[in-house]
């Protein structure tokens, strides 16, 4: 066992004092030990009700014979920390809590691990420990949040992102706008959409590192606290025949969540956090390979913010295999990739069916013939830019418009928000990405406003940060090179023309070579805008956008 080596010989006997000091008896002490990272927190929706998942999982890996033991991470609420200095510090989290797993197995050296998260950067960031560690593993995440109602229809978070918009476009009342928030949110999960959260926790299925459902069983269902009884259950047998997170996370399972991310509609972060978690396991997975399966898988599902369907739809529909079953008609899906099911895909979507074909379409009927994010390159983004394709209306696929050039997101926040944005602008919001924000903001505001005001059919927004999984609309990014870094956003004068081509993807800056030139020979780097603590030290040491804004080896 791996955890002999704190408790096992005579010379371990200091050690053995001190777990008795905790109540733990020799017979536990005896026992396989499984490590259980938990990032309950009260400050999350979708953490408060952690530690009852928690406590279901250390029924199940007491059912199997073993000894829990329990630790735990931080966790940040990106819709709380949105548009302020605390969205800086989002994606820097990711960072930290890879670490903390990290140095909390090291210390401990468990026979096998558990990891409870559930929201934006805490999912992300616990795989990423999983590949590194390498020690058996199992994720189970705390579930979605389910909708809300507001005058008889669905409605979640973004939908009070929107109000905002509208309030100030005066389409709804600052009355209807306080009667929203008070039931857009009806309780503990993940944002009810196919946001980041809740596009991560679907992934970790497709990944094979966590179990059927575990991506859209509603947080408040039984069914929830049955499937983490389950996880302890698994774990445990998953150490005994000593199976991996790099024999289940192979390339050809980051394939197959790629080509389920197209399927549903995932969150653009999702080209963030994918490469971030493979670069940990040794895996490449470069910006091409999301675009070459975006080709080829057909959009099947048309949930929040672009459409209707939420996740308790899906999951009702069949949830994330079903969803595979689909796709592995048209050999979209490899059936051979292990699972900590302890059977390969292939096995386990035998038994599996869609339940509801207008949640989950069939693959000869899809919304969409191509998936749900395009990388665009050209030459205001070299090294490539992210869109959610399908949450942009067809009718500005191809788009020009004149640059509004801001070097924040409050600066272009108040100017929409205002009323100083005008149909055909391109909103250019820089100085926003890994270095340069640093931590890449979310621009979830801004955007929301933008929709909020009915300006998402006539503008585009453009950053070098990035966006909600709950944005739609015509917004870009990940745009690479950074401004920071002396991307060409940074040369971008207001009045520029700026050219979107969502067939060819392509975005170009049309201004000449030499204009170009010039630009950046009088160009100067400016002042970091954080210069001490976790984040300086972060804005020295993150890649690029393009790279999973990974920290250097």
């Amino acid at each position: 066992m791996r955890s002999d080596r704190m408790k096992k010989g005579i010379e371990k006997a200091p050690h053995r004092s001190l777990f008795q000091a905790m109540g733990y008896l020799k017979e536990e002490i005896e026992r396989l030990i499984i490590g259980i990272a938990n990032s309950a927190n009260e400050l999350i929706p979708g953490h408060i009700h952690l530690n009852n998942i928690c406590k279901a999982v250390k029924e199940g890996i007491r059912m199997a014979g073993a000894t829990p033991m329990e630790f735990s991470t931080i966790g940040i609420c990106d819709g709380i920390a949105m548009n302020h200095e605390g969205m800086k510090y989002s994606l820097g989290s990711r960072e930290l809590i890879c670490d903390s797993v990290e140095v909390m197995c090291k210390a401990y050296p468990f026979d096998g691990l558990v990891l409870i998260p559930n929201c934006d950067k805490i999912i992300p960031g616990m795989m990423m420990a999983a590949l590194r560690l390498n020690i058996p593993a199992i994720l189970i995440s705390g579930g979605p949040m389910l909708s809300g109602r507001f005058k008889g229809k669905k409605v979640d978070l973004i939908s009070v992102f929107e109000g905002v918009g509208k309030v100030a476009g005066n389409l709804m009342t600052e009355e209807e706008l306080l009667e929203l928030e008070g039931c857009a949110c009806p309780g503990a999960g993940s944002c009810a959409g196919m946001f980041t959260a809740n596009s991560m926790n679907c992934l970790s299925e497709a990944l094979g590192i966590s179990l059927p459902g575990n991506g859209t069983i509603p947080a408040v269902h039984a069914a929830r606290l049955r499937l983490a009884k389950v996880a302890g259950i698994k774990i445990v047998e998953l150490v005994k025949k000593d199976i991996k997170p790099r024999d289940i996370m192979t390339i050809e399972a980051f394939k197959n969540a790629i080509a389920v991310d197209m399927a549903f509609g995932g969150s653009s972060n999702t080209a963030l956090h994918l490469p971030a978690i493979a670069y940990e396991g040794g895996v490449g997975l470069p910006l091409t390979l999301f675009d070459e399966i975006s080709e080829r898988v057909p959009h099947l599902c048309n949930m929040s913010p672009a459409g209707y369907h939420r996740l308790e739809d899906l999951n009702e529909a069949g949830g994330v295999y079903a969803i595979m079953k689909e796709l592995s008609k048209k050999d979209l899906i490899n059936k051979n990739c292990l699972t900590v099911e302890g059977r390969n895909i292939g096995d386990i979507l035998k038994e599996v069916q869609v339940f509801d074909y207008d949640v989950i379409h069939p693959i000869d009927n899809p919304y969409h013939e191509k998936g749900g994010l395009a990388v665009l390159k050209g030459s205001l983004a070299p090294d490539g830019a992210i869109v959610k394709r399908i949450g942009v209306s067809k009718e500005i696929w191809h788009f020009t418009g004149n640059a509004r050039v801001f070097e924040s997101e409050e600066e272009a926040g108040a100017a929409i928000l205002r009323g100083d944005i005008n149909e055909g602008d391109a909103i250019i919001i820089r100085y926003e990405g890994p270095k340069g924000g640093p931590g890449m903001r979310e621009m979830l505001t801004p955007t929301s406003i933008l929709t909020g005001r009915g300006l998402d059919l006539s503008c585009a927004l453009i950053t070098d940060g990035r966006f909600s999984g709950g944005t739609r609309g015509l917004c870009i990014g990940h745009v690479s090179p950074e401004a920071a870094e002396g991307g060409p956003i940074a040369f971008v004068k207001n009045g520029d023309k700026i050219e979107i081509d969502l067939i060819k993807k392509s975005i170009n800056l049309l201004v000449s070579d030499k204009e170009m030139e010039k630009r950046k020979r009088s160009w100067k780097r400016p002042e970091p805008k954080i210069k001490e603590g976790y984040m300086a030290r972060y804005a020295q040491m993150v890649t690029s956008a393009a790279t999973g804004a990974v920290f250097k080896k």
